[in-house]
C-alpha cells in the first residue's frame, strides 16, 4: 500500500511544476470554471497515457529521429501560440466574477490540453527519462499485474493533481476582481506563448544547427 501510494506522489511530483498545460487549465478555469480546467488537464492525461503505452512497448525511441523531433517541436509551437492569442484575445469574456464563460466548449478544451501534451518533445524525454527507469526497475522486482497497478497510480497522481488545479482556478474566479481575473489570464496567455517561443527555438536549432 506505501508503494502504491509512493506512486501516486510521483504523479502528483511530476505534474506540478509550472508549465503549459497548468497554464492552460489556469486559463480556461478563470474564463469557465471547472470543467472546461478539468477538460484540458484529462486531455493532456490522455496524451500522457500514450505515451506511457510507447515506453512499455518500447516504441519511444521511434520519436527520437531528428525529422520526428523537428515536426513536434514545430507543431507544438503552433499549438501553443495560438492557445495563447486565443486566450489573450478572449480576455474579454471575463465580464464579471459570475458564470459568463460557462459555454467553452469541453471538447475544444480536452483536444487543446490533448494536443500540448502530445506534440511536446518534453513529454518524451519525461515519460522516456521518469517512466522508462520505473518501468526498467519494476520489471525485475513486481510482476505484470503489480506494475499496471503502480502505473495506474501515477495517473491516478496526475488526475489529482488536474482536479487541484482545476478547482483552485473555478474559485480565483469566483473571489478575485474582473481586473485581477483579466490580468491573470493575459499572464497565462504570455506564458503559453513563451512557451510556443522556446519550442519554436528547438526546432530552428533543430533544423539550422545540427
Amino acid at each position: 500500500m506505501n508503494v502504491f501510494i509512493g506512486y501516486i506522489i510521483l504523479g502528483l511530483s511530476l505534474s506540478a511544476p509550472i508549465g503549459p498545460i497548468n497554464a492552460a487549465q489556469l486559463d480556461k478555469g478563470l474564463r469557465g470554471g471547472f470543467m472546461p480546467a478539468w477538460a484540458v488537464g484529462l486531455g493532456a492525461v490522455s496524451a500522457d497515457i500514450i505515451y506511457m503505452l510507447l515506453v512499455y512497448f518500447g516504441l519511444i525511441h521511434l520519436l527520437s529521429a531528428p525529422f520526428v523531433k523537428v515536426f513536434l517541436w514545430l507543431f507544438g509551437f503552433f499549438v501553443l501560440v495560438y492557445s495563447g492569442v486565443d486566450s489573450i484575445k478572449n480576455t474579454g469574456d471575463i465580464s464579471d466574477a459570475g458564470m459568463r464563460g460557462n459555454d467553452i466548449s469541453l471538447s475544444r478544451s480536452y483536444l487543446s490540453g490533448f494536443l500540448m501534451s502530445l506534440f511536446n518533445p518534453l513529454s518524451i524525454l519525461f515519460w522516456l527519462g521518469i517512466y522508462g527507469s520505473i518501468l526498467a526497475k519494476a520489471v525485475s522486482e513486481y510482476p505484470m499485474q503489480q506494475l499496471l497497478i503502480y502505473s495506474g497510480a501515477i495517473v491516478l497522481g496526475i488526475l489529482l493533481w488536474d482536479a487541484t488545479m482545476a478547482a483552485a482556478s473555478s474559485l480565483f474566479r469566483k473571489f478575485l476582481t474582473v481586473r485581477v481575473l483579466k490580468a491573470i489570464s493575459v499572464l497565462s496567455g504570455l506564458s503559453l506563448i513563451g512557451f510556443g517561443f522556446y519550442f519554436g527555438v528547438q526546432a530552428a536549432r533543430l533544423l539550422f544547427f545540427h
